[in-house]
């Protein structure tokens, strides 16, 4: 199936969110959350950061049917990728819609529940890289299509992602976000999230079959 656009013209910044199947999605969190569970926290998150991307034209990267609708159900478009993996995902992603007339995509993951506005990233002309709250992955990344960037998502992934904009020369800031900072990936990110109070996403967070309700 091909690559398919979303209702809207093209504009200069668009966001990007890669998500993988449903089915498969979330597995680190199986000691604290049945399949059925997992894809419905999948769902409710990556809605989330559509969300925060407000006006600007959004694209989702799978390599799943499923996700596919799912994705033109929230009005954005669909990029699917030939090869498996997040990095030849994104560079896939960033490639397509720099021939489509986009000058700068700004990646946002599908995990991220404290995330209401996203717009912001793209408003740099260079690189924007918003670490996790370790410090250590990519949460949200800003940059231009044309510069031939290498992505390195996986681990340190904001270390590499920095070397790779000091290597092609592009200005380059580092935003801490306290609320782009968040994910969910591990039990212990749920359970911390959840020790916190901290604000969720519309309708809450599944609970999963010995929870009580969230």
């Amino acid at each position: 199936m091909r690559d398919q656009a979303p209702p809207s013209s093209i504009t200069p910044v668009a966001v990007v969110v890669p998500v993988k199947s449903f089915e498969l999605a979330k597995g680190r969190l199986a000691r604290r959350l049945d399949a059925d569970h997992r894809g419905r926290l999948a769902r409710q998150l990556a809605a989330q950061v559509l969300a925060a991307a407000g006006d600007l034209e959004r694209w989702v990267a799978c390599d799943s049917d499923e996700v596919a609708r799912w994705a033109r159900e929230q009005g954005a478009g669909v990029l699917r990728h030939p090869r498996p993996g997040l990095n030849p995902a994104v560079t896939h992603a960033v490639a397509e819609l720099g021939r489509r007339g986009v000058s700068r995509v700004i990646v946002a993951h599908g995990d991220l529940p404290l995330a209401r506005d996203i717009t912001w990233v793209g408003e740099f002309d260079g690189v924007t890289i918003v670490p996790d709250r370790r410090g250590d992955g990519t949460n949200v990344l800003a940059v231009p299509t044309g510069a031939g960037f290498t992505f390195a998502y996986g681990g340190q992934s904001a270390s590499r992602h920095r070397a790779e904009a000091e290597r092609l020369g592009l200005p380059l800031r580092v935003v801490a976000d306290e609320a782009l900072g968040w994910d969910i990936d591990t039990p212990d990110d749920l359970a911390l999230f959840d020790s916190l109070g901290l604000p969720t996403p519309p309708g809450g967070l599944p609970a999963g079959p010995g929870d009580p309700a969230r």
